[in-house]
C-alpha cells in the first residue's frame, strides 16, 4: 500500500470520529460508531508503518491493539489518564466494554476488506493493461496512432 492515500484516509477516518464524537447525540449508535472507526484509524495507522505487509497482517496487528487496548481499560489507568489529560480518552477509552470488542472486530474487518478490495483492483488493472498491451503486440497494433 502506499502512504499518501493511507495519510488521506487516516485524516478523513479521524475527522469523521471526532464529527461522531463531539456533534452526534450520546448513545449506543454513536458508540458503536466511535468504535468501528477507531478500529479503522488503528487499521490505517499500521498500513501506514508497514505499509509492505499484506492486510491481512495489518488487519491482525490492529486488531490485537484494539483488544488490547480493551482489557487495559479494565487496570482503570485509560480512566485515570483520561482525567488528567482528556485526549487521552480518545486514545485509550476509560471503561472496559465487552460489545466494544465486536465493534472493533467489525471496523477491522472493514477496513482490511477495504484495502484487499483496492489490491484486487489495482492487480485486475494492471492485469487488463497488460493482456491489451499483449493483444496489440500479437497484431502487430504497435505503433502511434495520429487519427
Amino acid at each position: 500500500m502506499r502512504r499518501l492515500p493511507i495519510a488521506l484516509a487516516a485524516v478523513v477516518v479521524v475527522a469523521a470520529g471526532l464529527g461522531v464524537h463531539f456533534l452526534a447525540p450520546t448513545g449506543f449508535v454513536t458508540d458503536a460508531v466511535g468504535d468501528t472507526l477507531y478500529a479503522a484509524l488503528i487499521f490505517l495507522l499500521v498500513a501506514f508503518l508497514i505499509p509492505s505487509r499484506s492486510p491481512w497482517f495489518i488487519g491482525a496487528v490492529a486488531l490485537v491493539w484494539c483488544v488490547s487496548v480493551e482489557f487495559f481499560q479494565l487496570t482503570g489507568l485509560p480512566e485515570q489518564w483520561g482525567a488528567a489529560f482528556r485526549p487521552l480518552m480518545l486514545v485509550f477509552g476509560t471503561v472496559f466494554s465487552a460489545t466494544d470488542l465486536l465493534f472493533y472486530a467489525a471496523g477491522v474487518a472493514i477496513a482490511t476488506s477495504c484495502a484487499l478490495l483496492l489490491r484486487l483492483g489495482r492487480r485486475l488493472h494492471g492485469s487488463l493493461r497488460l493482456a491489451h498491451l499483449r493483444e496489440r503486440l500479437r497484431t502487430g497494433d504497435v505503433g502511434d496512432r495520429t487519427e
